[in-house]
This record gives structure tokens, sequence and C-alpha cells, in this order.
């Protein structure tokens, strides 16, 4: 027996490309792994979040420091230390806070992270301290910010990345190391539903024996039939559809491929569990409503009847505020002044 090369991401048995898988990088087996290389515009995001960390690093250090130099003796607090401080500052925020993240998180920064992005070696090793360094010196120096002739070295940056095969940057030249992408990318497609000409048929279909789980092997299938090949593909559905065929009456009315079959099939099934749902929905809000959700609504005045005028009559005039008559005053009452006269006379 000869060992055959590895596929490469480009070269595969039925002869289709695979453009998201450009990495070329191969496992101690000899087994290509299908990952994709991190080009400019997923890097350049990473970059921007990795700034802002950057920039909020930079002023927990600032008031720490400040806090700090509170602390000492105004004498010992001069110009020479500010500047060594802040020089110390500067390369901890620009070289430290790379060289330590990629070290103890695998590779990846905050802006890696929540983009999806890993430095590792360039044959797909982890990446080791001496890179994480090299390749963040370099940084530094001639790309972000680039100390050395900044929009000369930006210019060379870009222009280095978009000629790259694997969009590498200068430091990950010189330090020998790849960005790559840690989420497989995938393509949503949806599942293909009944064909009219078996509506019908569907529709009449007895499905009380098809399982759970060999309505879910379908279901699957359908949703990746696209990345199966020849013959895998066909003989996939033939025996998916022979065990489905097996527990479901009628048989279909005309030929065509398994595939439509089983869309056929699926899709009555979730046609009949909806129409179940919503009539369990239903008697669940007609037996106990206090289960039911209800939104919000605001409590509604009931308003004055208003007269509708006949036709040919003149609106009635609008009638004066009706004031309500005052009450008469209680009498007052006089205080006896002469002997033997009431007081209430």
């Amino acid at each position: 027996m000869s060992a055959q090369p590895p596929l490469t991401a480009r070269a595969r048995p039925d002869g289709r490309a695979v453009p998201w898988s450009d990495a070329g990088l191969v496992s101690g087996e000899a087994v290509a792994l299908e990952i994709r290389v991190a080009r400019l515009g997923s890097r350049v995001l990473a970059l921007l979040l990795d700034v802002l960390t950057q920039l909020v690093a930079a002023l927990i250090l600032a008031v720490l420091f400040a806090l700090l130099f509170a602390a000492l003796p105004f004498e010992l607090v001069d110009a020479a230390l500010n500047s060594a401080t802040g020089t110390l500052g500067l390369a901890f925020v620009l070289v430290g806070y790379p060289v330590l993240m990629e070290r103890f998180n695998n590779g990846q920064t905050v802006g890696k992270l929540a983009v999806g992005l890993r430095v590792v070696s360039a044959d797909g090793g982890p990446v080791g301290l001496r890179q994480s360094l090299t390749r963040a010196l370099v940084g530094v120096a001639v790309e972000w910010p680039g100390l050395i002739l900044p929009l000369v070295s930006w210019v060379a940056g870009v222009t280095v990345m978009l000629t790259d095969r694997r969009g590498r940057r200068l430091g990950d030249l010189v330090a020998g190391t790849l960005v790559v992408h840690t989420r497989t990318a995938s393509v949503w497609r949806p599942v293909p539903t009944a064909v009219p000409a078996l509506v019908t048929w569907a529709y009449t279909l007895d499905l009380s024996r098809l399982d759970d789980s060999l309505a879910l092997a379908a279901r699957q299938y359908l949703a990746r039939v696209h990345r199966f090949v020849e013959p895998a593909r066909s003989r996939l559905a033939r025996g998916l559809w022979a065990e489905i065929a097996a527990v479901i009456t009628p048989p279909p009315p005309l030929a065509a491929p398994e595939t439509v079959y089983l869309a056929a099939v699926l899709g009555e099934r979730h046609r009949r569990a909806v129409q179940r749902l919503g009539h369990t929905r239903a008697i669940t809000a007609a037996l106990w409503p206090e289960l039911v959700a209800s939104p919000p609504t605001a409590p509604i005045r009931r308003a004055a009847p208003e007269s509708t005028p006949q036709a040919g009559s003149n609106p009635p005039a609008a009638r004066p505020a009706v004031t309500p008559p005052a009450q008469p005053a209680a009498p007052a009452v006089r205080p006896a002044t002469v002997t033997g006269e009431r007081s209430d006379a």
C-alpha cells in the first residue's frame, strides 16, 4: 500500500472547490483540516475591538499611577518618573496585552475572541511565547500604530495581507504564525417542501407509525443534502425513503426522486403538528384563560351616547350650563339680651 497525499482544500474527489477552507493545514494523521484563514475584513474588526480594549486598559493604568503618585512624597515625583511610568504603561498596553492574551487565552485576544479568530503556528500548532512577542513587536514597529514611517508601513502591511495566499501580515510572516477562523462557515438553506403534484397525496397519508427518530433523520438529511456527493447522496435518500415508505400509506401516486417524497412527508407532518398545537392552545385558552398571557390593554372609557339629528331638522342649540340652586343659609341666632326672652324667637 502506498500512502496517498493529503487532499488540499481546493482539490476534492468530486471536483468541487471548497472556498471556505483555504488554510492548507494538515493534521498528524495526514488529514486536511477544513479551516478558513482570516482575511483583512475580519482582522480589522478584531483590531478595532482590541484598540478599544487597550484604551480602557490605558485609562485604568493612568488612574492607578495617579493614585500611586498621590501617595508618594512630593519630592519623589518628577518629570523623569512620569516619563518612565508612561513608557512602561504604553509598552504594557501595546505589547504586553497581545502577548499575554495570546499566551494564556489559546491565541485569542478580546477582539479575536469576539470575531471568532485565533492565532496559531504556521503548521497548525498552538502559538508560543516567542512567536507572540515577535509578532507584537513587529506590529507595533511597522504596522499598528507603526512607530517607523506610519503611513508607509500601513500601506505595506495592507498590501502584504491582500497579496498573501493565507492573508498573513508582516508580523505573521516574521513570527511564523497564522490567524484562522474558529467558527465553521455554514449556509442556511430552507428545507424543501412538498411539490404541488404531491400535496393531495400527502394530505391523505397515515403517519401514525412514523416515529420521531426516523423523521428527524430525514429532516437532517434534507437540511444537509447539498453537502453530500454522489453516490452517497442517492444511497442515503433511497435508504431513508425505504424506511419511511414501510410505515406510511398510501404509496405515492407518481414517480419522483426520493428527496421529493421525503420533503412531502415531512411537510405534511409539520402541518399536522402545527394544527394540533393551535387546537390545544385554543382549548387551553377556553378552559383556563388565566394561563394564556394576554397583552396589556389600557382601560376603555365608555363614551356618552350622542343623539343623531334627523334629516331636515335643526341641530339642538347648546344648552347653558345648569348651576345647582344655592342652599338657603341658616338663620343667624340672636343671643338673648332681655330676661325671659328666648334665644330662638
